[in-house]
């Protein structure tokens, strides 16, 4: 598909608590439905990491004393999905109006689309990777709280395994899709912080985690700074899509709007714990 020449916003965000980064994400959407805001690629990391759950996913599958004991964060998603543990990774977010071309039309429609800006944000860096199409894969036979070993539709896979997850939200103000890229770090770590039925099937999904997800270093050995990641993005979305990225930073009103959601939302038990 042919797009107009047309100019979005990109921030470029120094990490930050889980809280605050889902807090921004939602406050660009809402940003952008006034017309106050562009349509924002935001790259970003997260400080401490950060254990995310998906928004529907129920909060007795968090461990919360290994959580605690690792320092590691808890937060919900406004997307839906599994846990993610988020460390030593670039995560993008697209929040955009849904006349956007970019992003109008169904969830798949709209994902695919954005799907080939990812494919070539990871050719940029020197990997060969597909939008898998296949949903043929078995789902693990014991429950499993891990989002990156679930199979999903259309996700980013380098040798077969999957190495970028992404999640839409779709309201009125819009469409906000987010999603994490793993530099690199042991995958396998998340399942330290989750609880299983028995202990048996945490080992099992740390084996099913490795076997079919991966992270740039392991497929390039070695590491791409988060620098380079981001760099990557950037450069694959103007070319794929067509676009004008324009360097910005949050509005005072995103920022204010980001203030209230983290402290009313995100960093709320009464959220965080719901369901």
């Amino acid at each position: 598909m042919d797009y107009e020449l047309t100019t979005w916003r990109v921030i470029e965000h120094t990490p930050a608590n889980g809280a605050w980064n889902m807090a921004v994400d939602e406050a660009i959407l809402e940003s952008v439905f006034t017309g106050d805001s562009p349509p924002t690629l935001r790259l970003y990391a997260w400080e401490p990491p950060c254990l995310s759950l998906g928004l529907a996913q129920p909060f007795s599958d968090v461990d919360t004393q290994a959580l605690s004991s690792y320092g590691w964060d808890v937060v919900r998603r406004p997307t839906g999905g599994r846990a993610i543990l988020h460390t030593d990774e670039l995560t993008y977010s697209v929040t955009g109006p849904d006349f956007e071309p970019r992003l109008k039309g169904g969830v798949l429609e709209s994902y695919l689309r954005l799907s080939k800006a990812l494919i070539a944000a990871l050719e940029i860096l020197g990997l060969q990777p597909q939008a898998n199409k296949d949903h043929s894969r078995k789902k693990p036979d014991a429950p499993n709280p891990v989002c990156f070993e679930v199979p999903s539709k259309y996700e980013i896979t380098v040798n077969g395994r999957k190495l970028i997850g992404s999640a839409q939200a779709r309201r009125k103000e819009g469409i906000l899709q987010h999603g994490t890229l793993p530099l690199g770090g042991d995958l396998s770590r998340i399942v330290h912080a989750l609880r299983f039925s028995e202990e048996a099937h945490r080992g099992k999904a740390k084996q099913e985690l490795l076997a079919h997800a991966t992270t740039l270093e392991d497929v390039l050995d070695k590491r791409p700074t988060w620098q380079a990641a981001s760099s990557a993005f950037q450069e694959a979305f103007e070319k794929t899509l067509n676009l004008k990225l324009i360097n910005g930073n949050l509005s005072e009103i995103e920022k204010d709007r980001a203030g209230q959601l983290m402290q009313e939302k995100y960093a709320n038990p009464t959220w965080t714990e719901r369901i």
